[in-house]
């Protein structure tokens, strides 16, 4: 799992910078309508069991509801890529 895309999608859904809100939702739907209909969405897994009670990505273990808020995240499966370059403020 990468933390610190998940914690950039955590923060952008907590605190998300005014300028950012509107696009940062959405990317995020856009990206959830793609997930949602993805093999390794875990919902979507077929003879998958897990304890966890997210809804994540069985190939990079991110929890979806965050990742898809992260501006500088990209599909590891390239579905959908990145709308930001990272800086060291994101991270």
């Amino acid at each position: 799992m990468r933390l610190n895309e998940v914690k950039e999608g955590w923060k952008n859904h907590l605190f998300p910078d005014e300028e950012e809100k509107e696009l940062i939702e959405k990317v995020s739907k856009e990206r959830m309508d793609i997930c949602n209909l993805c093999e390794e969405h875990s919902s979507n897994k077929l003879n998958y069991s897990t304890i966890r009670p997210d809804v994540h990505c069985t190939n990079c273990g991110c929890t979806l509801f965050a990742k898809t808020k992260c501006l500088t995240c990209e599909c590891p499966l390239q579905k959908w890529t990145a709308v930001k370059i990272q800086n060291d403020e994101t991270t």
